[in-house]
């Protein structure tokens, strides 16, 4: 080892680099590093048998979003999700207090440390319990599109059985 040239002594080895997520593949580092929310495609394609609207679809959604932390429930004011989505806060609240009827949210009127009203806190946990019912159908639904499709690769197809 030679003191004229301690550079050649240090052996770099490639460090492993982190593995992108397959979102963050989709959408690219830019876009996901702003974030991102989790939400189950149970949610998404059960949207009908929840009997959730387009509208009242978005403001789970939106809520969903805002829920960072399993421990802090989301607190928008109506007026940052009108806004977001692109209607008057009526709306919003028209369409929320359906959603609390229907027992998939449950709000938590809130008020400042000066006694004025402040935004309220949303509680999901009847959509996350309504949605994990939905998981059973889902689940059937699975196992018989994956009988099917089992039934198609056979020589003969489905016709076999028939004859």
């Amino acid at each position: 080892m030679s003191a004229k040239n301690p550079e050649a002594e240090i052996i770099e080895f490639p460090k492993p680099g982190k593995r992108l997520s397959s979102t963050e593949k989709i959408w690219g580092k830019p876009v996901y590093s702003h974030g991102y929310t989790g939400i189950p495609s149970i949610l998404l394609q059960g949207q009908r048998r929840l009997g959730l609207n387009p509208m009242q679809m978005n403001i789970c959604v939106q809520l969903l979003d805002y829920w960072f932390d399993p421990t802090r429930k989301p607190f928008p004011t109506k007026k940052d999700l009108a806004q977001r989505i692109g209607c008057n806060e009526k709306t919003i609240q028209i369409n929320i207090r359906a959603l609390e009827k229907a027992g998939l949210i449950r709000r938590e009127y809130r008020r400042t440390s000066a006694g004025d009203w402040n935004s309220n806190i949303y509680h999901l946990d009847g959509l996350i319990a309504k949605v994990q019912a939905l998981e059973p159908e889902f689940a059937a639904e699975k196992l018989q599109r994956a009988a099917l499709k089992s039934q198609l690769q056979k020589p003969g197809g489905l016709n076999a059985k028939s004859k």
